[in-house]
């Protein structure tokens, strides 16, 4: 069985856990609690030199990180259900849509920068709270256009989940978490609607994780 290191409210994580869900693939958990920093661990680090999660271990040992080498790991190796579509022009379309999200708005709004932010230069909630809201609406902003240009069925690209959708998803739960407004984005707040419905995306839910705050 597959083991996922991960932590209940990371977003890298979950797009994996809604991936391994999606395909119908049995996983196994180990958690680590980023609050308390326990991906810096010297077993985890001996595990992902990176010291991030999530990180993916195969039936034969192999380590494997970052969420969408992961996504596409899954797509190989597990091709059904597909979560990219057929033809090449539509496949650069969703994977446009997910390096927007997990290269551009993602990273700059972490739990490790958003510490840097507090520990460093003594950023306040309240600045805290604008830089996470300016980097979520700049790429949903765009976002919101490329999903209304090429909307094509119920979810992000398509009448069948994506890749797009494994990565949209806990983004806007993040957005949600972190108060962001999210009325300008009619497109995005349908799919993220849409895609809870399924309960692939319901079981990969943060606050249905086993180290879940209650």
């Amino acid at each position: 069985m597959l083991t996922l290191h991960g932590y209940w409210r990371s977003s890298a994580a979950y797009r994996v856990r809604i991936g391994l869900n999606l395909k119908g693939v049995a996983y196994k958990q180990v958690t680590y609690d980023l609050r308390q920093k326990a991906e810096k661990a010297e077993a985890y680090a001996a595990l992902n030199p990176q010291k991030l999660v999530p990180a993916l271990q195969t039936e034969d040992g192999a380590i494997l990180t970052q969420s969408l080498a992961i996504l596409e790991w899954l797509e190989e190796t597990h091709p059904r259900p597909a979560l990219l579509p057929e033809n090449p022009t539509d496949r650069a379309y969703v994977r446009a849509m997910c390096g927007l999200i997990a290269c551009d708005i993602h990273p700059v709004n972490n739990l490790r920068i958003l510490n840097a932010l507090r520990d460093d230069f003594d950023a306040g909630d309240t600045q805290v709270s604008k830089w996470i809201a300016r980097w979520i609406c700049d790429g949903f902003d765009a976002l919101e256009k490329i999903i209304a240009d090429n909307y094509k069925g119920s979810f992000t690209f398509g009448d069948t989940p994506t890749f797009a959708d494994c990565c949209v998803v806990p983004q806007f739960f993040n957005a949600i978490r972190f108060g962001v407004d999210l009325s300008p984005y009619p497109y995005l707040n349908e799919v993220y609607e849409t895609c809870l419905a399924l309960p692939a995306f319901a079981l990969a839910h943060p606050q249905n994780q086993p180290d879940a705050d209650t």
